[in-house]
């Protein structure tokens, strides 16, 4: 993934508007394309390609270590697809994944290792409980922030979700302005 920008990063790496990059793919300068959700994504050859030839100063390579990793677990693509474009533009430059299954999200926190886990735990093949202890047990895991969301539990489950290794627990709909605050409080952004 360190080869692929959003917009947002190639901004950045640019150090001009988000609004500029997209307008530079619009006019075919470089290639991008489109995730399922919407989401324009930019290979950092072809970026680098396209400023080298425009005088525009490439940047060293910054360390892949220093963003914070997120993974977004929902069936609901409407609210992943929020949560994602809404922490991908935030400023702290947060590496956002996706998962719609419990299936895909085991696989994702083992590969991707996320520094946060934003779960809905009323998905039909995930335990919320299960999933919160078996991060929270799990060595290689147990430091990774977990924000669960719901529209289905009262306060007494969420106080259990906490007891099981839950950080903070939302119930849907949420304000995506107080889920940013919280994720960039929990992650000491």
């Amino acid at each position: 993934m360190d080869d692929i920008f959003t917009v947002y990063q190639a901004s950045k790496h640019c150090k001009v508007s988000s609004k500029t990059i997209i307008n530079w793919i619009d006019e075919g300068y470089f290639k991008a394309y489109k995730t399922p959700g919407g989401h324009r994504r930019i290979s950092r050859n072809d970026l680098e390609t396209f400023m080298i030839k425009q005088g525009i100063p490439v940047p060293e390579k910054e360390d892949k270590d220093t963003r914070k990793r997120i993974l977004v677990v929902d069936d609901d693509a409407i609210i992943v697809e929020s949560i994602v474009q809404s922490l991908e533009e935030d400023e702290n430059d947060y590496e956002v994944i996706s998962a719609a299954d419990g299936f895909e999200a085991g696989l994702q926190v083992n590969h991707f290792k996320p520094h946060l886990l934003i779960l809905d735990i009323m998905m039909p093949d995930i335990k919320g409980n299960e999933v919160c202890k078996k991060i929270k047990s799990n060595e290689e895991t147990k430091n990774t922030k977990i924000i669960v969301l719901s529209a289905y539990l009262d306060e007494d489950k969420f106080n259990q979700m906490k007891k099981y290794g839950a950080d903070i627990c939302f119930s849907k709909p949420f304000p995506l302005a107080q889920l940013k605050t919280e994720v960039a409080r929990l992650l000491g952004s």
